[in-house]
C-alpha cells in the first residue's frame, strides 16, 4: 500500500474557461453602488456553468472565491456562500482567500494543487472586491509593533506611496515614461473593445439605482479612451507633492468579479470541456513592503527556474498595472521594451480596472484569449504585484502550440 502511494503521479491541470463582471468605479455615482458583492460572484458562476453545460454540477469540488477586505458582503467564508446562491449542490464546498491583489491567482493555484494531487476533479476559482462598499483596510487593525520595531516603514501601508518609493529606488522610470506607457495601455483597450476581444469575457450585470431605477452593466466604465499623455501630464500627484504618481498612471478604485473554471486536464477530455490554457508552474515571492511593486520580478525568476524556463521562453505577458512604474519595473529587470507588443497586448488594469482580488483571473482569462489567436507561441505568463510586499507569478503553456518557430525559436 505504501509503494502505492508514493508511486502516484500529479496530475496535468488546465484553464478551461474564464469570465467576470463589468468592471465598475467605486463610489456612490459608480455602476455597482447599490449591488452587492456577492450577488456580483454569483453572476460569473452561473455564466460559467451556462457556458459549459456538459459539465454536471456535482463533479465541481471546489469553490474558492477571494476578497481582500473580507467583511459585509465580502465576508461569511463567501467561496461556500456564493456557491449555495449560485444553486451548486450542497455538497459542493467553497472556501474564502486573502492575498489581497492576488487573491484570485492564489484561488486558483490552490485548486489546482488539489486538482493536481486527486482531490477533486473540477473547480471554480476567482475573486471580488466592492472596494466602493469596503474601502482597502476597512475594519482592520494593523499591529503597532510594525512601526513602534520598525518592521516596516510607515508608506508600505499605502499602496501609492510604495509606487512612488519605486520611482525612488529607479528614478530613470520617470513621469514621462509612466505616463506614456499609461496612455499606451489606454489605446490597446480602446482598440480591444473596438474589435469584440473583451466582451467575449464579461457577463451582463443587472443594477439598480433608488434614484434611476434597473439598469443593465455591459461594459466597464473606467476607460478612459483618447487618453493622452499631454492630458495625463497636467494630473495632480496625490501621494507625494512633485511626485510621479498619479490617478492616470494607476489603477483606479473599482467593483468587480470573476471566476475560473480549473480541471484536470484529464476530466476535460473526459466531459469535452474545452483546454484554454495547460498550468506549467507558479511561484509567489517576498521582497521589501516598501517596495512591493517590484515583487513580480522574484516570483517570476524562480517560477522560470523551477519549470526549467527563462525569460526567452515567453512569449506573451499578462501584467497587472495597479501602476505604470511596478510594470516598467518589470520590463527593465528583463530587458523588455516599454511598448513590446506581447506585453498587455489588449492594455490592462489602468484602463479597465482594478477590483483587487478580482484581477488575477480577469490576466489568466485574456492570456486564454490570446493563446487562442497566437498558436506560435508556446508560453504565457500572468503576474502581478501583491500589498505588504509580495509579487505572484503563474507560466500557463499554449494547447494551440502549432510548433512554429519564431525567430528561430519557438516561445
Amino acid at each position: 500500500m505504501a509503494d502505492a502511494v508514493a508511486a502516484r503521479a500529479l496530475r496535468n491541470v488546465v484553464f478551461v474557461d474564464g469570465v467576470r463582471t463589468p468592471f465598475g468605479k467605486a463610489g456612490p455615482k459608480g455602476i455597482y453602488a447599490e449591488t452587492r458583492a456577492d450577488d456580483l460572484v454569483v453572476k460569473t458562476l452561473r455564466e460559467l456553468l451556462r457556458r459549459h453545460p456538459q459539465l454536471p454540477p456535482e463533479r465541481i469540488g471546489e469553490v474558492a472565491i477571494a476578497a481582500t477586505t473580507q467583511i459585509g458582503d465580502q465576508g461569511l467564508t463567501i467561496g461556500r456562500t456564493a456557491a449555495l446562491l449560485a444553486g451548486l449542490p450542497r455538497s459542493v464546498p467553497g472556501f474564502a482567500i486573502d492575498r489581497m491583489c492576488a487573491g484570485a491567482m492564489t484561488a486558483v493555484t490552490s485548486v489546482a494543487g488539489g486538482i493536481a494531487f486527486g482531490a477533486y476533479d473540477v473547480a471554480l476559482a476567482g475573486g471580488v472586491e466592492h472596494m466602493g462598499r469596503h474601502p482597502m483596510g476597512e475594519g482592520v487593525d494593523p499591529n503597532p509593533r510594525f512601526l513602534a520595531d520598525k518592521l516596516v516603514d510607515p508608506s508600505a501601508l499605502v499602496m501609492g506611496q510604495t509606487a512612488e518609493n519605486l520611482h525612488d529606488r529607479f528614478p530613470h522610470l520617470d513621469r514621462g515614461r509612466v505616463d506614456a506607457y499609461a496612455a499606451t495601455s489606454q489605446e490597446r483597450f480602446a482598440e480591444a473593445v473596438k474589435t469584440g476581444r473583451i466582451s467575449a469575457d464579461l457577463v451582463p450585470v443587472a443594477t439598480r439605482s433608488a434614484e434611476l431605477g434597473w439598469g443593465l452593466a455591459t461594459e466597464d466604465e473606467p476607460p478612459r479612451p483618447g487618453t493622452t499623455v499631454e492630458a495625463l501630464a497636467g494630473l495632480k500627484t496625490p501621494f507625494r507633492p512633485h511626485g510621479r504618481v498619479t490617478a492616470g498612471n494607476s489603477a483606479g478604485l473599482n467593483d468587480g468579479a470573476t471566476a475560473a473554471l480549473i480541471a484536470g486536464e484529464d476530466t476535460a477530455t473526459e466531459l469535452g470541456l474545452p483546454v484554454g490554457m495547460r498550468l506549467v508552474g507558479y511561484s509567489f515571492a517576498g521582497v521589501d513592503p516598501e517596495v512591493m511593486g517590484v515583487g513580480p520580478v522574484p516570483a517570476t525568476e524562480q517560477a522560470l527556474a523551477r519549470a526549467g524556463l527563462t525569460i526567452d521562453d515567453i512569449g506573451l505577458f499578462e501584467i497587472n498595472e495597479a501602476f505604470a512604474v511596478q510594470v516598467l519595473a518589470f520590463l527593465d529587470h528583463f530587458g523588455i521594451a516599454d511598448d513590446d507588443p506581447r506585453v498587455n497586448p489588449w492594455g490592462g488594469a489602468i484602463a479597465c480596472g482594478h477590483p483587487l482580488a478580482a484581477s488575477g483571473v480577469r490576466l489568466m482569462t485574456q492570456l486564454s484569449r490570446h493563446f487562442a489567436e497566437r498558436p506560435e507561441v508556446r508560453y504565457g505568463i500572468t503576474t502581478m504585484c501583491i500589498g505588504i510586499g509580495m509579487g505572484g507569478t503563474v507560466i500557463w503553456e499554449n494547447p494551440h502550440w502549432d510548433g512554429r518557430e519564431r525567430n528561430g525559436d519557438a516561445k
